[in-house]
């Protein structure tokens, strides 16, 4: 089993498109509007192979927008991970190391669902 993607429940989806594609970096793997009121848009973090997804009409959006938490996009650097977000006009707080190396940073998008970049120095280098 390989999860591969996960729905983020939002209030406008080209905002939200914005923000995951400019602001993050993710990549549009798709848009499409398959049947009346339904959109899918399918978006990428780089070197993933998990996506997320944003829409409208399907019952997989119908949770309350910003009621995603903490996401986690796992970096090999995250210094320099959020060095880039915030050059990109992204939030992002102080890095917090709780203990045997792992370091978390924390944001928003804009309908309040969170995301943590994700040290782990075992997955850096070859083995992220």
């Amino acid at each position: 089993m390989k999860l591969e993607l996960v729905p983020v429940p939002v209030t406008d989806v080209d905002r939200a498109k914005a923000f995951y594609a400019d602001k993050l970096g993710f990549s549009v793997d798709v848009d499409v509007r398959p049947a009346d009121g339904v959109r899918v848009v399918q978006l990428t973090p780089p070197g993933s192979a998990c996506s997320i997804a944003l829409g409208t009409g399907l019952p997989a959006w119908e949770a309350p927008p910003g009621s995603v938490r903490g996401l986690h996009l796992v970096v090999d650097d995250i210094d320099a991970a959020r060095a880039e977000l915030i050059g990109r006009g992204v939030d992002v707080g102080a890095v917090e190391d709780v203990g045997g190396g792992v370091k978390y940073a924390g944001f928003a998008d804009p309908d309040g669902n969170t995301l943590t970049l994700q040290l782990m120095p075992w997955r850096t280098g070859d083995a992220f």
